[in-house]
């Protein structure tokens, strides 16, 4: 049994923090959201405030954080945890929130400086593989530090890789998403066009999901309401990943590849799409939305080329 710090108990991290204390370890967590902390004390958990309390005695450090500002206050602030740690501790520090690969950097190396091991783990599987503990987390850091972290890991996920260095975790999880973005609205753009052609959405899974045009996008989250029962399209999409935190990691693989010089036409067009789609009020929804999103538009877009006539 580990004594573990879990910062930041939103619709990931507390299923996260659910399942360590499933396993047997001993979780103190901290979130701004005060139901958030009873529902941790419900669960056995214990509550603390602020980041610096809920890591007292912690082997092992969790963030969970929205966004890179974020996790860099809480890491590296005045009253962040860094800061906070006493020197010679031996607490393993494990960053699992999605944010853009030099912060991720920037907060390792100001960790390893100060003695500890730190790693970059975001995850995939969406809030579902989070209550069950099927996340796959791509990790970023020292082979050592990799190591002491498996077997927590394991409590809350089903695949555990290795990415290597640094921010590699990182570049990893915002690489993932830029296929997954571009794949869901091809696969949402094949469905509305089936539809303009008169044929029919099952049969398109059908044919589809045994060809070459198979991707996750289409046999495990199809967002046609009916091939899928599992998909959120059967539950109004109601969000396993957010419309809103789809174009988040999308602008960052933008971020990324201008940074890096890398030519990414297809996530950029992507991005842009997604922010449309955001801006149109479907941020809140899940991002396999953007099928409905794109039938409505072609809609609209019919009925205005056929005239007032038409609407009538």
């Amino acid at each position: 049994m580990a004594k573990i710090a879990f910062i930041g108990l939103g619709n990931m991290g507390a299923p996260m923090a659910a399942n360590l204390l499933k396993a047997g370890h001993a979780v103190t967590g901290c979130d701004l959201d005060p139901s958030r902390l009873r529902a941790l004390e419900q669960a056995g958990g214990r509550a603390a405030a602020p980041p610096a309390a809920a890591s007292e005695g912690a082997e092992a450090i969790i963030t969970m954080l929205p966004a890179g500002e974020q996790m860099r206050a809480v890491w590296l602030g005045a009253a962040g945890l860094l800061a906070a740690l006493p020197s010679g501790a031996r607490s393993l520090l494990i960053d699992c929130s999605t944010i853009d690969v030099a912060t991720a950097r920037e907060v390792a190396a100001a960790a390893a400086r100060a003695g500890f091991d730190m790693l970059d783990a975001p995850v995939s599987g969406g809030t579902a593989g989070a209550e069950a503990g099927t996340l796959t987390f791509m990790v970023g850091g020292s082979d050592g530090g990799f190591a002491r972290a498996e077997t927590l890991l394991a409590a809350m996920g089903r695949t555990i890789v290795h990415a290597g260095g640094a921010g590699a975790g990182q570049a990893a999880k915002l690489c993932n998403n830029m296929i997954l973005g571009i794949s869901m609205l091809a696969v949402s753009e094949a469905f509305v066009l089936a539809g303009r052609l008169g044929l029919s959405a099952e049969k398109l899974f059908q044919i589809s999901a045994k060809s070459s045009g198979q991707c996750w996008s289409l046999t495990s989250y199809c967002p046609v309401p009916g091939p899928v029962p599992g998909a959120p399209a059967n539950r109004d999409y109601a969000p396993g990943f957010a419309a809103s935190l789809m174009l988040k990691d999308l602008l960052l693989a933008q971020e990324a590849a201008a940074a890096s010089g890398a030519a990414t036409p297809l996530g950029a067009q992507a991005a842009a799409l997604y922010r449309a789609l955001v801006e149109a009020g479907e941020g809140g929804r899940d991002f396999s939305v953007a099928y409905q999103w794109l039938d409505r538009m072609d809609r609209a877009r019919l009925l205005h080329e056929a005239g007032p006539g038409a609407r009538r």
